[in-house]
Parts: structure tokens; C-alpha cells; sequence
């Protein structure tokens, strides 16, 4: 059995009412994706750093899920020479 590992990189942008946050993917055979994310602090709630970047970071994850289904509906595509029909 071969074994891979993949990481995945999480990044944030803060600026007191906007968290940014970019989910990479690394490794030596790790595809080339990535999912951004975006909370904003409504300016009537106490600030808390880590509401915003759990939210941009659980958003920038799903799009980063995403990418990788699209990738691998489309390698599926390119071997059946069908739509890819991927439950998920």
C-alpha cells in the first residue's frame, strides 16, 4: 500500500471587522487547490478574533472541498469519457 500526506495550510488577513483566511493544500503529491473563506464582524458585536477566523477558516475549507470533488469529478470524466455521477 503507498502511503501519501497531504497539509492543509491555513492563512488569515484580520482588519478589526473583516477576517480573510486562504486553505491550501501541500505535499509532494498534493494537487494544486486552494478555498478562500471570508468572515465580517457585524459592528455591533464585541470583537473576537476567534469567531472570525473559525468562520473563515470552516468557509475557506468547504470551498477547498469543493475544488478537490471538481477535480476529481473531472479525472473521473476524462477516464469514463462520461458525466461523473459523485455522491457526496
Amino acid at each position: 500500500m503507498t502511503m501519501q500526506h497531504w497539509n492543509i495550510d491555513l492563512s488569515f488577513e484580520e482588519d478589526g471587522t473583516r477576517t480573510a483566511c486562504k486553505a491550501s493544500l501541500s505535499g509532494p503529491e498534493a494537487p494544486a487547490v486552494q478555498g478562500m473563506g471570508v468572515a465580517r464582524r457585524n459592528p455591533a458585536d464585541t470583537p473576537d478574533a476567534k469567531i472570525g477566523e473559525e468562520l473563515a477558516a470552516a468557509r475557506a475549507c468547504s470551498e477547498l472541498a469543493h475544488e478537490l470533488v471538481g477535480r476529481a469529478a473531472a479525472d473521473v470524466e476524462s477516464h469514463t469519457h462520461r458525466p461523473a455521477d459523485l455522491n457526496i
